[in-house]
């Protein structure tokens, strides 16, 4: 059960990764409130389980569609935004979501949402390991998602607003409607990991939300390399067993991801794995040497 619960939240934190990825990596729009999406989504699914009664399975979507629309907004918000204006009205989102939470009695207020439905099939309680495939299944959907979004027009568009803007808009990318769109895809990434887990711990609060969970996933994203779906799943894989494997340290984890934020902004900005990355150049560099086809010597035929 201790692994089946370390996966889940791994699983989780990918499912986030993932839908920042396609906000900052893909696109180009610095988002440091990530977290508060992922609240909503939780405080989204608890509402719908706990006063409305509705079923794990339809609190699931409706979720992730709801966190869209609200991220939507903010993508609206950002067209307007740029680089340390929208970093820092990105954070300060985090801080009024969080709140609201906890300042409202329709939200729990401090207290929290107690009492949320663990999701079960035909009246039999999903068992941890059983409750880990329905994450998996979720991160497939994602990665399915993700790999026909990058090679959809939708995702070449994302990429060339990303790489530059204006270059884009000379070309006649409407960059503005592809921004709404990538906030809303990516923060519905973020509305499916809360419902996914409020209904995990069964109980949530404010504070599980807050700007340093919104750091830990920033922090995923660069570990593994922006703008990659392989960096993203490496990076919420690495650093979220991190703090088990490093359990001695799990007090300081918030001081190891800064540290790590800088160190890899000054020597690695690619990532580990992210393109232009010395390991990912070095294995394109292996590979080439692999599979080039060996010359045909001039006395051959």
């Amino acid at each position: 059960m201790y692994y089946a619960t370390v996966a889940i939240t791994v699983g989780i934190f990918m499912m986030l990764t993932m839908g920042l990825n396609i906000i900052t990596g893909y696109t180009g729009q610095v988002s440091l409130g990530h977290a508060a999406f992922f609240g909503i989504g939780a405080y989204t699914s608890a509402l719908l389980s706990v006063k409305a009664g509705v079923p794990f399975w339809f609190a699931l979507p409706l979720a992730g569609l709801i966190t869209a629309a609200i991220g939507a907004i903010l993508g609206a918000i950002s067209t307007r935004l740029h680089d340390d204006s929208l970093a820092i009205t990105t954070i300060g989102i985090n801080f009024v979501v969080v709140s609201v939470f906890q300042y409202t009695q329709f939200f729990g207020g401090a207290l929290g949402i107690g009492g949320i439905r663990y999701p079960s099939v035909f009246g039999h309680t999903l068992t941890k390991p059983e409750y880990l495939l329905v994450v998996v299944l979720c991160i497939l959907l994602g990665i399915w998602f993700d790999r026909r979004l990058v090679r959809s027009w939708l995702g070449l568009a994302l990429r060339a607003v990303g790489q530059n803007e204006e270059a884009a808009q000379s070309l006649g990318v409407p960059s503005a409607r592809f921004k709404i769109a990538a906030f809303a895809i990516g923060t519905a990434y973020a509305g499916v990991a809360g419902s996914l887990y409020a209904h995990f711990m069964t109980f949530i609060n404010a504070r599980d939300f807050g700007f340093p969970t919104s750091i830990s996933i920033i922090s995923m994203a660069v570990f593994g390399g922006l703008g990659t779906l392989r960096g993203a799943i490496l990076g919420s894989l690495a650093l979220g067993l991190a703090p088990e494997v490093f359990r001695p340290l799990v007090n300081y984890r918030n001081l190891m991801y800064g540290a790590l934020l800088v160190l890899m902004m000054r020597f690695q900005p690619s990532g580990l794995i992210g393109d232009g990355s010395f390991i990912w150049e070095s294995r394109q560099r292996v590979t080439l040497r692999l599979y080039k086809p060996k010359a045909v010597s001039g006395g051959e035929k």
